[in-house]
């Protein structure tokens, strides 16, 4: 009778036990994959944004003289870019085409730009000669669904995180 009554005080602990556990637990796990999610996101962004500048570079003023018709266009550095970002909606991402003169191109969002048949980088200061410099540059809004989990942040909703990449390379060709 005696370990009857024993086994009757400590019949609810597990309970307690895992709440008080597991909960916390539960919410690391989501944390790790938010943040993994969003370190992949970053990682594709900056890939992408790469993938961007180094066709500019190899398309510069020699693939647009004696006859080559291999220059670029804001279009085709936009859909390279699109090509590249696996996984983050086009419609979503921020992309600015910056020559070495200054003179800034931008797609907001990256997908108003796929059917842009400006030539880029533009010929005039001579920005599209080897040797000089251009810049891609992005930017993607992660939803991040741990924000509506924080204590006090009020309503229900999801916070963002920005993701920006950038890259610069010279003019090769």
């Amino acid at each position: 009778m005696i370990a009857m009554q024993t086994n009757n005080k400590r019949r609810g602990s597990t309970l307690l036990e895992f709440t008080l556990a597991g909960i916390p637990l539960l919410f690391l796990l989501i944390c790790t994959v938010q943040l993994s999610l969003a370190m992949w996101n970053y990682h594709t962004l900056a890939y992408a944004v790469n993938q961007g500048v180094r066709y500019t570079a190899l398309h510069g003023q020699g693939c647009s003289t004696n006859g080559n018709s291999c220059g670029a266009t804001v279009g085709t550095i936009a859909n390279q870019i699109a090509a590249a970002a696996i996984g983050i909606p086009s419609d979503q991402v921020n992309v600015s085409l910056t020559t070495a003169s200054g003179q800034t191109t931008t797609c907001n969002p990256l997908n108003s730009c796929f059917s842009d048949s400006t030539a880029w980088p533009p010929a005039t200061n001579s920005d599209n000669v080897p040797g000089k410099n251009v810049t891609v540059s992005a930017r993607y809004v992660f939803p991040f669904i741990l924000a509506m989990l924080w204590p006090g942040a009020g309503t229900m909703r999801t916070g963002t995180i920005a993701l920006p990449a950038r890259a610069t390379q010279q003019i090769l060709y």
